[in-house]
């Protein structure tokens, strides 16, 4: 990937900035997920960096956050864009009705990727006709789980807002790495935002990355150092 334009002028990443709960929208709080204490006590939630980590225990919420900001966004809650949008058959869709999205730059771009939907995404993408020619021509299928999720982070990651729900599933700690080059270029740029929810230590310790922690205390920053993850 060449390097890109860094993006001048008073907006940039982070263009999503705020995350809150409406809980006037909210039929009954005692349903999941608004009984998981995660989000009752996590929200409103600041986001001051381009790049976000939701680290947490299966269970916590930070995967069930991450499908309700996507569904918020317009992004399909399944895997993907915006073409197939508000599915409303996901854990996350009840809990994307009611949040309020604060943004310094409203961006429509961008994609929420789940390893384990990975490939229902490129079977749709196909049927409806996908060019795949940054991908030199070859079917994401005709390769590894690994390098097709790395080929669409270099193929396809350019300007928006990037939602990624447990990436390294999918990658080796050599293509960890190379992910995190790829980040490392994006976020240089000022041009891409990621949230990413992940139990991975080499994805935790991302040098400029705000890490945040899920769980029944709420959402707060913590130092990844400190996490049992990254201690292990």
């Amino acid at each position: 990937m060449a390097p890109r334009a860094p993006v001048t002028g008073i907006h940039g990443s982070p263009f999503l900035t705020e995350i809150d709960l409406d809980w006037a929208r909210v039929a009954d709080p005692d349903v999941h997920p608004f009984q998981l204490r995660s989000i009752a006590r996590g929200l409103p939630l600041q986001l001051r960096s381009p790049v976000t980590m939701l680290l947490g225990q299966n269970g916590a919420g930070k995967s069930t956050l991450l499908e309700a900001i996507a569904w918020a966004c317009g992004f399909d809650p399944i895997g993907g864009d915006r073409r197939n949008s508000y599915a409303d058959d996901v854990d996350g869709h009840q809990l994307g009705r009611c949040l309020k999205l604060g943004w310094r730059q409203k961006v429509l771009d961008g994609y929420f990727l789940r390893a384990e939907t990975f490939y229902q995404w490129v079977d749709r993408m196909e049927a409806l006709g996908a060019s795949f020619s940054q991908y030199e021509h070859r079917s994401l299928h005709q390769r590894s789980h690994g390098e097709a999720f790395l080929a669409l982070f270099e193929g396809r990651f350019e300007d928006g807002l990037y939602l990624l729900d447990e990436p390294e599933a999918a990658l080796s700690p050599d293509r960890q790495l190379a992910f995190m080059s790829i980040l490392h270029q994006l976020e240089a740029s000022r041009a891409a935002q990621f949230i990413i929810a992940t139990h991975s230590p080499l994805l935790l310790c991302y040098p400029t990355a705000t890490v945040l922690q899920v769980d029944d205390q709420g959402i707060a920053p913590v130092d990844p150092r400190e996490s049992e993850h990254v201690r292990l």
